[in-house]
C-alpha cells in the first residue's frame, strides 16, 4: 500500500502464486482481515471470504530493504537488536523503567512512519515472550505495555495458541488435556507439560509464567548453525520412488553448495514429505561419515523415504535437510569399511564441479538424470532455505 497508494482503503492479500502451488495468503490489510481474510488461506479461499479482494504478489526485494531501514532505526537506541523473522525485532534497554520503555517505543513507532511510510505496533515487557505477544495485542500502529504488575490481567486470559511457539499442533494438545488460556498453561505444573511436551513443555511453563529470562542479543551477534536446508512445493504430485529420488537428488545439491560455503559438515539427515493430503512427516537419520557431499545425502535421504513412506498419498513438497553440523576441518575418526580412496576422488570431482558452477551459473553442469521434467517450479532450483525447526 505504500508502493501503491491506489491500494490504500482497499482490501489487499499478499499471495504466493496459485500455478507454482504457493497461493496462499501470506500478508492481509484489515479491510481483508475483517472480512474474514486469514493468514495462511488458500487464494480461492480468501476470494470466497472477501469477494472484492485484490491479491498482489510478494516483493522479497523490497522487504529487505526496509527491513534493512527499520534495523537503522532501532540502531539509534539500542546495540542490543535481535532480529526475529525480517519483520520483527527485539530491542534491549538499559533502562529498566517500562514508563521510558513506551516513551521510546512510541518515538520508534513515529520515526518509521514518518522515515518510511510504515506503521509498526510494539510490545514493552520485562521478557521477550511477553514483549512479543504485546506487540501483537494492538494493531497496526500502537504500543501494549505488559508490565510484572498487570500481566496476569493481560496475558492469562488470551488464548494458549497467542503464545510464541504454541503451533496448531501443540494448541490441539494442550486442548486435549483441557487446556485452553495462557492462565490455563501457567497453572499446569512444569513436570507434568514436560511429560505431554517434552523439553517444549518446560520451555512453555515458563513462557506463560513470565519466569523466561532469554538475553536479547547484540546486533553483530551470529547464531550457531545447526541444520541447513532445502525445500520445495511441486507444481505437480509425485507419483512414484524415481519422482522423488530425481527431486531429493537436486535439493542436495543445493544443500551441499551451502555446506560448503559455510564450511561446515553433517553427521545426519533429515527428511521432510507433504502428502497431497497436507500433512506432512519427517524422518532423520545418522550418517556413517560426516559429509558434504551431495550425493551421499540424497542417498540418505532417498534410502529414508523408501524405507518410512507408505504412498498412501502422493507426494506434494519435499525438504532436505543436513542436520548435526560440525566444522569441515574437524578431524574425524576413519572408518574401516569405507573405501576412502574413492570418497577422496568423488571430493574431488566435487570440487571441480563447484568451481565450473561458480564461473559459468548453477546449471552449467547437472546430473543427467535431472535435466527432464522434475515438478519443480524455476525459483525451486535456486537457493532457497525452508523454515527452520522450533528452536533452532
Amino acid at each position: 500500500m505504500m508502493l501503491e497508494p491506489k491500494l490504500r482503503g482497499k482490501a489487499v492479500a499478499v499471495c504466493g502464486s496459485t500455478e507454482n502451488r504457493h497461493g496462499i495468503v501470506l500478508a492481509k490489510s484489515e479491510l481483508a482481515k475483517k472480512a474474514g481474510v486469514k493468514t495462511g488461506m488458500v487464494n480461492w479461499e480468501a476470494r470466497r471470504a472477501c469477494p472484492d479482494l485484490i491479491l498482489v504478489p510478494p516483493q522479497y526485494d523490497q522487504y529487505l530493504k526496509y527491513s534493512k531501514l527499520a534495523h537503522d532505526i532501532y540502531y539509534r537506541y539500542s546495540d542490543f537488536v535481535e532480529p526475529f523473522g525480517m519483520d520483527e525485532c527485539w530491542l534491549r534497554l538499559n533502562e529498566q523503567d517500562l514508563a521510558l520503555g513506551k516513551q521510546i517505543a512510541d518515538e520508534i513507532r513515529e520515526l518509521t512512519k514518518e522515515e518510511l511510510g510504515l506503521t509498526v505496533s510494539v510490545g514493552v515487557s520485562f521478557s521477550k515472550i511477553f514483549a512479543k505477544l504485546g506487540s501483537d495485542m494492538k494493531k497496526p500502529d500502537a504500543v501494549t505495555v505488559i508490565s510484572r504488575e498487570n500481566y496476569r490481567e493481560k496475558v492469562w486470559p488470551l488464548p494458549a495458541s497467542d503464545l510464541l511457539y504454541v503451533g496448531r499442533a501443540t494448541a490441539a494438545k494442550l486442548e486435549s488435556y483441557g487446556i485452553r488460556t495462557i492462565g490455563e498453561l501457567a497453572a499446569v505444573e512444569p513436570e507434568m507439560l514436560q511429560s505431554w511436551l517434552g523439553i517444549n513443555g518446560l520451555k512453555l511453563s515458563s513462557y506463560a509464567n513470565g519466569t523466561d529470562n532469554s538475553r536479547v542479543m547484540p546486533k553483530d551477534f551470529v547464531s550457531l548453525m545447526k541444520s541447513i536446508g532445502h525445500g520445495v512445493t511441486c507444481n505437480a504430485d509425485l507419483e512414484d520412488n524415481e519422482e522423488v529420488r530425481k527431486v531429493i537428488l537436486e535439493l542436495a545439491q543445493d544443500v551441499g553448495h551451502r555446506l560448503r560455503v559455510h564450511e561446515l559438515t553433517a553427521t545426519g539427515v533429515q527428511l521432510f514429505i507433504r502428502a497431497n493430503d497436507l500433512f506432512g512427516k519427517q524422518y532423520q537419520c545418522k550418517l556413517p561419515i560426516q559429509t558434504q557431499l551431495p550425493s551421499e545425502l540424497a542417498e540418505a535421504a532417498y534410502q529414508l523415504f523408501r524405507e518410512q513412506y507408505r504412498w498412501n498419498n502422493h507426494v506434494r513438497a519435499v525438504c532436505v535437510r543436513a542436520t548435526g553440523l560440525v566444522s569441515a576441518k574437524m578431524p574425524e575418526q576413519q572408518s574401516l569399511f569405507i573405501d576412502h580412496e574413492r570418497r577422496d576422488r568423488c571430493i574431488r570431482l566435487e570440487d571441480t564441479v563447484e568451481e565450473i558452477r561458480r564461473r559459468f551459473g548453477k546449471r552449467a553442469l547437472t546430473y543427467a538424470v535431472l535435466m527432464g521434467n522434475l515438478k519443480i517450479p524455476d525459483d525451486g532450483r535456486e537457493l532457497v532455505q525452508m523454515p527452520s525447526p522450533m528452536y533452532q
